[in-house]
C-alpha cells in the first residue's frame, strides 16, 4: 500500500493551502471534498507546478458512511494515509435557537463526528508509518461563543481531542496537532451567514490562510501539540486563559450583537 496525506476539506480556504504546502514538500497527496471541479483545479494547479498530481475524491463528509466510503475508495486505489488533516468544517451565525437546528446538527456531524472517525479510522496505517493528524480547529475553541455558541463548541472538542489523542497516541510514534487559526478571510464566512469583516478577518488578528497552512505543518512536523497561527492571536489566547468566562462571554456577545446590528 502507498502511503498518502490525506485532507479533507480542500477545495478552498485553508485546506487548498494546506494541500498546495504538503506538495512543496514532497507529500503525495489524496484531497477531499464535496466540489469536483474546484478538486481538479487545484490537482491540476499543484501538477503544474512540477508536484506529483493528487488523487481526488469528491465526497460530502456530513454523511453517515463517509469515512467507511472513504477508506473502502483508498484501499481499492492501493493507498493509505500516513497523515490525515481534518480540515472539512464550517460555522453558522445566529442564535443557536433561531438557526435551523437540522443546519447545526449537520455542522456537528462534519466538525465533530466526521474528524473524530477520521482521526480514529486509520490508526494502523499512521502507526506503521509513524505519521501525524493534523486536527484544524480554531481560537474559538478556548472560549464559548455566543451568536456562534455550536460552532464554538465543535471546535472545543476538536482542541480537548486532538489534545488527548496526542497523549495516547505518542508512544506509537503518531503525532497530532491541533492547529487553531484566528479569523482567516475565506468561503468560511459566506457559508456562515456572516458580513464582510464581522469575525475581523480583515483586523489585526487576521492572516493569510496559506501562513496558517504553513504554521500547521511545521507544527505536525516537530509534534507539536497546539498550534496557535499569528503572534496576535497567541496573545489573545493567552488573555483567554486569564479573563473569566463571565467576562469574555459578555465581550463576544456585545461584538456578534454590534456587528450584526451593522450589517
Amino acid at each position: 500500500m502507498k502511503p498518502i496525506t490525506l485532507i479533507t476539506g480542500a477545495s478552498s480556504g485553508i485546506g487548498a493551502d494546506l494541500a498546495r504546502v504538503f506538495a512543496e514538500h514532497g507529500h503525495d497527496l489524496v484531497l477531499v471534498a464535496r466540489r469536483q471541479d474546484k478538486l481538479d483545479a487545484l490537482a491540476a494547479e499543484i501538477a503544474g507546478s512540477g508536484r506529483p498530481a493528487p488523487a481526488i475524491i469528491a465526497l460530502d463528509l456530513g454523511r453517515r458512511d463517509s469515512a467507511a466510503r472513504l477508506a473502502a475508495e483508498l484501499t481499492a486505489r492501493g493507498l493509505e494515509p500516513d497523515i490525515v488533516v481534518n480540515n472539512a468544517g464550517f460555522g453558522l451565525a445566529g442564535a443557536a435557537v433561531k438557526i435551523d437546528h437540522d443546519e447545526q446538527l449537520a455542522m456537528v456531524d462534519l466538525n465533530v463526528r466526521a474528524l473524530t472517525e477520521l482521526s480514529l479510522a486509520f490508526a494502523d496505517s499512521l502507526a506503521r508509518h509513524r505519521g501525524g493528524i493534523l486536527n484544524v480547529a480554531s481560537i474559538a475553541a478556548f472560549v464559548p461563543g455566543p451568536y456562534m455558541a455550536v460552532y464554538y463548541a465543535t471546535k472545543a472538542y476538536v482542541l480537548s481531542f486532538s489534545e488527548a489523542l496526542h497523549r495516547e497516541l505518542a508512544a506509537q510514534g503518531v503525532r497530532v496537532t491541533a492547529l487553531c487559526p484566528g479569523p482567516v478571510a475565506t468561503e468560511f464566512q459566506d457559508r456562515a451567514k456572516l458580513s464582510p469583516g464581522e469575525l475581523g478577518e480583515s483586523g489585526i488578528l487576521a492572516i493569510p490562510s496559506r501562513r496558517v497552512a504553513e504554521i500547521g505543518y511545521r507544527a505536525l512536523m516537530r509534534g507539536q501539540r497546539v498550534a496557535v497561527a499569528g503572534f496576535g492571536n497567541k496573545l489573545m489566547v493567552g488573555l483567554m486563559r486569564i479573563l473569566p468566562h463571565a467576562i469574555l462571554l459578555a465581550i463576544i456577545e456585545h461584538r456578534m450583537r454590534q456587528t450584526r446590528n451593522a450589517s
